[in-house]
């Protein structure tokens, strides 16, 4: 007789064991960080290489020479970036933000020039900003309203509206800051000091910023677009 045991081992099925981890009851998915939306400590390092070679070059080296040495740098980062398999479009982003800086710097001749594009565009960036909040239409509100279909009364709402006030301000009291300091240290004709400000005012103040834009998004969110949790039937 054919042990029952053995019988149902028999009608098993032999398919292979899946290797996939199985999912844990209650376990969210890994969601991506504020950091790793910003590129991650590499990120950092992107905007941060350029600057450092640019003034340590000037340093020792002629101006003409110290613009070689910049547009070599920015092309071996940028063959690195897309060896490491990041989109061509942010690679080469990166080359062109050096190539029209180390450009400006070759038509005045000039190395305080090479920060002269951030300080205007972070004075640019206070303007729109700080402009939004005083026409009571702050920016994150705006770009949070078209995000989810631009259908939305967010300004109507004085929770959401109050929020998006803080977190425009956020952003424009750093683009302000930035300008403020970085244009004070261009009319001191302080280049090294204008590297020290672009990089530390850099990436931390962005995240810092960046923290209360998050919140304002997710406050907006849970308020006008979150569908009110459904009541069970009783049983």
């Amino acid at each position: 007789m054919i042990d029952q045991k053995d019988a149902r081992e028999a009608d098993l099925p032999t398919e292979p064991m899946s290797t996939e981890p199985i999912p844990v009851a209650g376990q969210a998915a890994a969601q991506p960080t504020l950091l790793d939306h910003m590129g991650g400590p590499m990120g950092f390092v992107y905007s941060t290489v350029p600057v450092v070679v640019f003034v340590a070059a000037n340093a020792f080296l002629p101006l003409p020479m110290t613009i070689g040495v910049s547009v070599a740098a920015g092309l071996a980062l940028t063959g690195f970036r897309l060896l490491r398999g990041e989109r061509f479009t942010s690679a080469i982003g990166g080359l062109l933000g050096i190539a029209a800086a180390v450009g400006i710097v070759a038509v005045t001749g000039s190395a305080k020039d090479f920060f002269v594009i951030g300080i205007w565009a972070a004075l640019a960036g206070f303007v729109v900003t700080a402009g939004s909040v005083l026409v009571r239409r702050p920016l994150t509100g705006a770009i949070w309203n078209l995000m989810h279909g631009g259908q939305h009364a967010w300004r109507e709402d004085r929770a959401v509206l109050r929020a998006h006030d803080v977190a425009t301000l956020a952003a424009a009291l750093v683009f302000g800051a930035r300008f403020a300091v970085k244009q004070w240290l261009y009319l001191a004709d302080s280049t090294t000091w204008l590297a020290v400000a672009k990089i530390a005012m850099g990436t931390p103040l962005t995240v810092l910023a960046a923290l209360v834009i998050v919140w304002a998004f997710r406050r907006t969110t849970k308020r006008l677009a979150t569908p009110p949790r459904s009541h069970r039937p009783a049983a």
